[in-house]
């Protein structure tokens, strides 16, 4: 099943103008005219077709990954209120993760706070990427971005979602 990569991607509301989903991997260029690169996908837990974070990575054409961070989704407090209101514990499978398999009509992170993923990336970018976010946001709010990414689709009842 789809993990519906460009929608959690949308959700996360990243500003560079300049990005693309391809398959389940986010990757944009936050600064104009230089070389590095920003991806991000989703990472593998030990359980089949379940995620518990996401990886940022910096990367340059011709020298690869040059760094890389792990961001958990129990680290950032995405699915704290999905787990604490369905009283998942710490010990199971489902704590703090999302798999492929989900309710028709929603997506797999259904219950998804993703304020702290957000902020932990804009961290991240701030050192490889200075003035990156403050220079997309500058493009998005004069119109200039050639790029604009899906928006979420609109759910009923359930969790609210961010």
């Amino acid at each position: 099943m789809s993990l519906q990569a460009p929608v959690f991607f949308a959700e996360l509301r990243l500003p560079f103008a300049d990005h693309t989903v391809v398959g389940n991997t986010y990757y944009a260029a936050p600064v104009p005219g230089t070389p590095l690169r920003l991806r991000i996908n989703f990472t593998r837990t030990i359980y089949a077709d379940t995620y518990g974070g996401l990886r940022a990575a910096v990367v340059h054409p011709d020298r690869g990954e040059i760094d890389a961070v792990a961001l958990s989704f129990v680290d950032h407090g995405t699915f704290h209120r999905r787990d604490e209101a369905t009283h998942t514990q710490p010990s199971t499978k489902q704590y703090g993760t999302f798999d492929t398999y989900h309710r028709p009509g929603r997506p797999p992170w259904d219950g998804a706070v993703t304020t702290g993923l957000r902020d932990a990336i804009e961290q991240y970018t701030a050192v490889w990427f200075p003035g990156a976010w403050a220079a997309s946001a500058l493009k998005r709010a004069a119109g200039t971005s050639p790029h604009t990414a899906p928006a979420p689709p609109n759910t009923r009842g359930g969790a609210r979602t961010r």
